[in-house]
């Protein structure tokens, strides 16, 4: 029980340093993505592939609005048969770079989950997305790594303990998820509402 309460206790305490304002960056920057059409990539290694692949399931899916632009995201992590070929071919850590080559465009949108942030794989796309303009967000735990300082938006989880450093990372994904989705129904509510406000007529 001892284990279980110190579990809950230290993870809370570690929730309650992230940066508020670098996640609401990111939704920002989301939201714009989704509104003018950009592309976003998400990738990921071990447990971070994980996270990545629900980021990219949840963003594509629960946001959807009649109405609204769709979400262009890719998962870099998910194409076993492309990410097979790059890694035996031209090395493991080119796997997401060589991707993006191929498919990103000006202004998209780049997020790498990375614990330690100093996956060889990720450090290298996002150099990749530097030479399109690409706006690189990062999720990482531990002291940052490499990457915290490679990225325009860094969103670092200050715990050395991975298992907190994951846990988080999959809660922001849905926390942003979920904020996002709120935003466009919030959106709709209001136009809805200005479009029935009665008029009011003059006198005159």
């Amino acid at each position: 029980m001892d284990q279980i309460t110190s579990y809950i206790s230290t993870l809370r305490q570690t929730m309650d340093q992230l940066p508020a304002d670098r996640i609401a960056r990111t939704i920002d920057v989301l939201h714009s993505a989704r509104l003018i059409g950009r592309q976003i990539f998400i990738m990921g290694n071990g447990g971070s592939a994980s996270t990545a692949s629900h980021f990219v399931c949840d963003l594509s899916k629960n946001t959807r609005r009649e109405g609204w632009p769709h979400y262009k995201v890719i998962g870099l992590t998910d194409n076993m048969a492309i990410f097979s070929a790059y890694a035996n071919d031209e090395g493991y850590e080119n796997v997401f770079a060589r991707q993006l080559t191929n498919l990103i465009g000006r202004g998209d949108i780049v997020i790498g989950i990375s614990a330690s942030g100093n996956s060889q794989n990720v450090l290298n796309a996002m150099s990749e997305a530097k030479k399109f303009d690409a706006t690189t967000i990062a999720f990482t735990g531990f002291d940052g790594g490499r990457l915290g300082s490679k990225v325009d938006i860094h969103i670092h989880v200050a715990s050395n303990i991975i298992e907190h450093v994951e846990d988080i990372h999959l809660m922001l994904e849905h926390m942003i998820v979920r904020i996002l989705k709120e935003r466009t129904h919030t959106a709709v509510m209001l136009a809805e509402s200005a479009s029935t406000y009665p008029v009011s007529v003059s006198d005159d």
